[in-house]
């Protein structure tokens, strides 16, 4: 079930063209980049909702969009995913010697998944379900999670570098990518949640 959500992601997401973020140079086997990447977003997701009513997080432009809130849930639906894909790789054993395999760069992950110019239907089990007592809890949820994965990330031993695995769609990858994966991917949803906040209906 995961492997074939995981399909579906990468299928909607992997497009050819994007201008990322301007961020600090990475090194190749460096977690220093991905941390920036992951508390960057968290920021800017954490910012955009700052001081918003309930009527403003849960806003729908149109009944076919996503509100502020169910936005924010997605990226933290879809953050387990990656997690539990990045762990599944990392819990075996390093295998470096097929980093030769690997077609796809960190460049294109990030373009691809950023792209909002492609837009991408979500996966059932990704869709939001508000099952939070409130939206004060669920963004508590997301901020909570994301800040065990940048902890995980400053005390791991594990090199992400030298454990690849095959995924759908990219073929060969490490686990260091699957965590840019949902890196982008709040940048992503991020992009979308301030559209809903620049639309004309929002409340004010």
């Amino acid at each position: 079930m995961k492997k074939s959500v995981f399909l579906l992601l990468l299928s909607a997401f992997f497009v050819s063209s994007y201008a990322t973020i301007p961020v600090p140079p990475k090194k190749d086997n460096d977690n220093k980049y991905l941390i920036h990447l992951l508390v960057q977003t968290r920021d800017s997701v954490l910012q955009a909702v700052n001081g918003l009513s309930d009527a403003q997080l849960t806003y729908k432009p149109a009944p076919d969009r996503w509100s502020v809130i169910e936005c924010v849930e997605h990226i933290m639906k879809t953050e387990k995913i990656f997690w539990n894909m990045e762990q599944q790789a990392v819990n075996q054993p390093a295998n470096p010697e097929k980093r030769k395999d690997i077609k796809v760069t960190d460049e294109m992950i990030e373009k691809g998944v950023e792209d909002r110019s492609h837009k991408a239907k979500a996966p059932d089990m990704l869709v939001p379900t508000h099952e939070y007592s409130s939206n004060a809890a669920l963004i508590k949820a997301f901020t909570d999670q994301r800040n065990q994965l940048i902890s995980y990330l400053e005390n791991t031993k594990d090199n992400l570098r030298d454990h690849v695995t095959e995924l759908p769609v990219f073929g060969t990858a490490d686990a260091y990518q699957i965590l840019l994966m949902d890196a982008a991917h709040t940048n992503r949803h991020t992009q979308q949640l301030r559209e809903v906040m620049a639309s004309p209906g929002f409340p004010k």
